[in-house]
């Protein structure tokens, strides 16, 4: 049986819809995580995430703990408070608001 161009260019055709559905999809895909990660940080944080934008930077994880200790925020499991969320970390240095929400979104993700 012969090689045909034509039928080899047809097929090229009906993967390209596939090919971008499949972009389309790994783009909104993308896009969830990061909402996920950054974009509902007050949803996720609450209260906390206005205390953080207002705390003094640089700080460590026991001056949020020994500040923000009991603000609850929500989790996989449901709510633990920010002294359970930070616990299994140890002391670190936060530069900015930013840098302190990415890690504690970090480990409610977990």
């Amino acid at each position: 049986m012969s090689d045909d161009k034509r039928d080899r260019d047809e097929n090229a055709d009906d993967d390209q819809p596939q090919q971008a559905e499949r972009k389309q999809e790994s783009v909104r895909n993308r896009a969830t995580e990061d909402r996920a990660m950054s974009g509902d940080a007050g949803g996720r944080l609450g209260d906390l995430d206005e205390a953080l934008e207002s705390h003094t930077y640089p700080t460590t994880t026991d001056e949020l703990v020994g500040a923000y200790g009991d603000y609850e925020v929500e989790t996989q499991g449901g709510t633990e408070s920010l002294e359970e969320v930070l616990a299994s970390t140890d002391n670190q240095t936060y530069d900015s608001a930013d840098d302190a929400r990415s890690r504690i979104l970090g480990l409610i993700h977990r």
